[in-house]
């Protein structure tokens, strides 16, 4: 088996990002199903809590323009057949992968189950966090800087708009991997975890009957 770490820092970068394309892409299509056959990314006995409201209007807005979009393209590069192919070809792959990251937010929602809490971000970010890790779980709101590290000083900040609302304390530190690689993703051990829940009663609430357990 190749040993990545011997690849030189630009290879490794590359296929990172080849990796995550595929995966966002693969991503895409079964979130679609999902939405088709009405079976979100939950399990069992768990309670799905959204996290998409902030932006669900700006997304419908650019998926209703990419839409609006083809037609006029096709109209324009209407006499040059090859490239009338290649940009409907492009514009339909720009729209599918619209409704597939809708479809993420949507079938992908933060889950909180008896295994424990799952943290969710569109396409790629999906953290579980074991109950025996939890020490405990509140609604504490907070508006951080645009552009701030989702990993600072042991705590993970999953933000929606630079803003998140529930905060989770670990008991102990607790290993996550975020997308990509290293300082921004990667293994990262954390203490404390802050994410956005679109109703955060509600995540208290499911969270409650699982820390009472425990």
């Amino acid at each position: 088996m190749t040993d990545t770490t011997t690849r030189p820092p630009r290879v490794r970068r590359l296929v990172s990002l080849a990796k995550r394309a595929l995966h966002a892409e693969l991503r895409v299509y079964s979130s679609m199903g999902r939405a088709i056959v009405r079976r979100p990314a939950i399990e069992p006995g768990g309670t799905g809590i959204g996290y998409h409201r902030p932006v669900l209007t700006v997304l419908i807005i650019f998926i209703v323009l990419s839409a609006i979009e083809i037609p006029i393209l096709d109209l324009i590069v209407h006499p040059w057949p090859a490239v009338r192919i290649g940009v409907l070809i492009l514009g339909l792959w720009g729209l599918t992968w619209m409704l597939g990251l809708l479809c993420a937010m949507l079938q992908r929602p933060h889950a909180v189950g008896p295994t424990g809490i799952r943290i969710r971000n569109g396409l790629e970010v999906d953290v579980a966090i074991p109950w025996s890790a939890v020490a405990s779980v509140e609604i504490a709101k907070r508006v951080d800087e645009p552009k701030s590290p989702r990993v600072a000083g042991g705590e993970y900040a999953e933000r929606m708009q630079d803003e998140t609302n529930i905060l989770i304390e670990l008991e102990r530190p607790t290993p996550i991997r975020l997308p990509g690689l290293a300082p921004r993703g990667g293994a990262h051990e954390v203490t404390r975890v802050r994410l956005w829940a679109d109703d955060p009663r509600s995540f208290l609430a499911a969270s409650r009957p699982f820390l009472l357990e425990g």
